[in-house]
């Protein structure tokens, strides 16, 4: 190692040490001013000696780096939602739903507070940043490494590191102080103030010159490692060897024994929330032991060992002006309130859910009433009630609409349906827009040059009426359209001859067929194989399939059964859509555990929980996070619950090894 090296690298271990004493331990131990000078030379030495180029120096968060465009990555483990409670009675419910999976065991729950950010996915390799992903959809998200590189509590290299590949998620918050300041220097250049925190740090990450990231004082707080082969049994005692390698833990997080310490701590941070320099909006309650969260799993939309517990949401009061109405892809109307516009948790609301006309009914709503606004979740704004002592005499009180606001047809509302529908699929201009919208969504088809505005903008030019007329596009219609350049409709030509390799199971889910979200859309590809199939598929048939209930049953035949859908499915077929699984996803499938149920618990060895889960599936098998009657088998690894083996032994179902699962499946010695 030359000594310019040799300087080189003790400056950047030196600055990494300080960045981490002055933004995880708040700690300083050296003035702004020797660290700049530090810094100074760093950069001095290093543009002297590219040879010594480091995409993870402490020089490189300064910024500088200019993205135009932010690339689509698809996460490689989903950042799920959480299932969101209120109350005592809600958490004490989740626990009873842990105990029916796992069996009466000792439990332990962390309890973290929930930080109001973007959520983020860093990525490190070998001890190495490689690379910061934003939350997206769950599935995908954008590529935001550049911007992430300038938050100075984000270690870019780690001490001491013993996971070799891992990825740790968090929120990209900023500081109350910052955003006060950030304000004060806004009104001060005659510039609007921005409305909150959490919209701020979440637009900074879009920002496409990361030197202007820099100037913006965003903290990282993180709550999860995702690594495969944890050596931990705990997700406490992972994120205390996390913090140990410099990532930035809050202090706040608790062991709790049981829903009365969950509880404290719920009523402790309530008020105590008020006194943090970030905003919070609840608290994450998790199961401790990683053991029992790989038994319980996930639902399709989130885990089932985390819920989020809301602190009561702010409310405001305002003025409704009107009632007005959507008009949704399946035809589904929601009323919407439009108010006078008032301040809510730092946004300003001008509009707000009403669900439905059994809730318009029930608040008694009329025209210029006094409501109460709060935001559901924090999220969505809704209306909770109404100020009757200050209702006018003469108030009109709403009345439902009985014709679609966009076509004019007659609202229909069946037996047991919440809202009431508009019945011209084919027609209504909001459904058809809405179904091709759906169709080349992210989860669906993901074609990249085209959003809702370019699919209205092609709807009012005539140019397209379902999903399948974007197959006949061509350059020489589109470049002539509104907003609409070379580049951006060769873009959209692409994007829409690249979906064509979209496979089988996006595209059935993409057919925006009612109540097939992507999980029973996946269920139905693997057990039909073909769109022929399924489309042969007579009712009870359907029914038989795995999760398949008569009412999505139902919604299927009458799909497949319409003729225009039919005209539909062929066109697709004609364009070269993937409508079959193909060889590469048959191959290992067969039907070997057909009927077959199967729980799966404990620790194993030779595969993986999910790699076990996934061959019972491959081979036609269901699995299931609780024995009853209709289980086949318990394949039992080290570790498995008591509670779990007794119930098996008690109601006479085979418990079986890992190995000897791998034996009858081979040997096909299914009962």
């Amino acid at each position: 190692m030359t000594p310019v090296e040799k300087k080189i690298n003790e400056l950047r271990e030196e600055l990494r040490q300080h960045n981490y004493n002055y933004y995880v331990l708040d700690q300083p131990t050296i003035s702004d001013y020797e660290f700049d000078t530090k810094l100074k030379e760093l950069q001095e030495l290093e543009k002297n000696h590219p040879e010594y180029e480091d995409h993870n120096s402490p020089t490189q968060r300064v910024g500088g780096e200019i993205t135009k465009n932010f690339q689509t990555v698809t996460h490689k483990n989903r950042m799920y939602s959480l299932d969101n409670s209120y109350s005592k009675e809600d958490i004490l419910d989740w626990e009873k739903r842990i105990q029916r999976i796992l069996g009466d065991v000792d439990l332990e729950f962390t309890c973290e507070l929930k930080y109001d950010g973007a959520s983020i996915n860093l990525s490190y390799e070998n001890d190495r940043f490689v690379r910061a992903v934003t939350r997206g959809d769950g599935f995908m998200g954008d590529d935001v490494t550049a911007n992430i590189k300038t938050i100075r509590s984000i270690p870019l290299v780690l001490k001491n590191g013993k996971l070799n590949s891992f990825d740790i998620r968090g929120e990209i918050i900023l500081p109350l102080d910052g955003f006060e300041k950030m304000n004060r220097e806004r009104i001060e250049a005659g510039e609007d103030p921005y409305r909150n925190p959490r919209n701020t740090a979440s637009g900074s990450l879009k920002l496409q010159d990361s030197a202007e990231v820099a100037t913006r004082p965003l903290d990282c707080l993180l709550y999860q490692v995702v690594v495969a082969d944890n050596p931990f049994k705990t997700h406490f005692e992972t994120l205390k060897y996390a913090k140990s390698l410099g990532f930035k833990i809050p202090k706040t997080i608790r062991i709790c024994k049981n829903v009365e310490e969950i509880m404290d701590f719920l009523n402790l941070w309530d008020t105590k929330r008020h006194e943090l320099p970030y905003e919070t909006d609840g608290v994450v309650i998790k199961v401790n032991s990683l053991h029992f969260q790989e038994e319980l799993g996930y639902t399709s939309k989130s885990p089932r060992w985390a819920l989020a517990y809301k602190f009561k949401a702010e409310q405001a009061s305002t003025i409704l002006n009107e009632v007005t109405y959507q008009v949704g892809r399946t035809g589904a109307i929601t009323p919407v309130a439009n108010l006078e516009p008032v301040e809510l948790a730092g946004t300003i609301v001008k509009r707000a859910s009403l669900h439905n006309a059994d809730q318009i009914e029930k608040i008694d709503l009329h025209l210029k009433d006094r409501v109460y606004v709060e935001k559901g979740g924090e999220i969505i704004p809704k209306i909770v009630g109404v100020d009757l002592d200050s209702r006018a005499p003469d108030a009109l009180s709403v009345q439902y609409i009985t014709h679609c606001p966009d076509c004019g047809t007659e609202l229909v509302r069946k037996e047991g349906d919440a809202k009431h529908f508009c019945p011209n699929e084919f027609g209504c201009p909001t459904q058809i827009t809405g179904r091709i919208q759906h169709f080349v969504s992210r989860k669906a088809m993901n074609i990249d040059g085209i959003g809702a505005e370019s699919v209205e903008l092609l709807f009012k030019n005539d140019l397209i009426h379902n999903f399948a007329d974007l197959y006949e596009l061509r350059m020489e219609q589109v470049v002539p359209l509104e907003r609409m350049a070379e580049k951006s409709a060769l873009n959209l030509i692409n994007g829409i001859e690249a979906s064509k390799n979209i496979p089988f199971e996006k595209v059935l889910f993409a057919l925006g067929i009612r109540f097939v979200g992507e999980t029973v859309a996946k269920k139905l590809a693997r057990h039909y194989k073909s769109i022929d199939a399924l489309m042969a598929a007579s009712f009870e048939e359907l029914v038989e399939v795995d999760e398949i209930g008569e009412k999505i049953a139902e919604s299927i035949s009458l799909f497949f059964d319409n003729e225009g859908n039919q005209i539909l499915i062929d066109r697709l077929k004609n364009y070269g859509l993937q409508l079959s699984m193909d060889e590469s996803e048959l191959a290992g499938q067969t039907e070997l555990l057909k009927g077959k149920v199967f729980v799966v618990s404990g620790v194993f060895e030779i595969m993986s929980r999910n790699e076990l889960k996934k061959s019972i599936e491959d081979n036609g098998g269901k699995v299931t996070g609780s024995i009853s009657k209709k289980t086949n088998f318990v394949i039992a690894g080290a570790n498995m619950g008591p509670s779990k083996k007794t119930k098996a032994e008690s109601l006479g179902i085979p418990i079986i090894s890992e190995q000897e699962y791998l034996d009858m499946l081979l040997d096909n010695l299914w009962l």
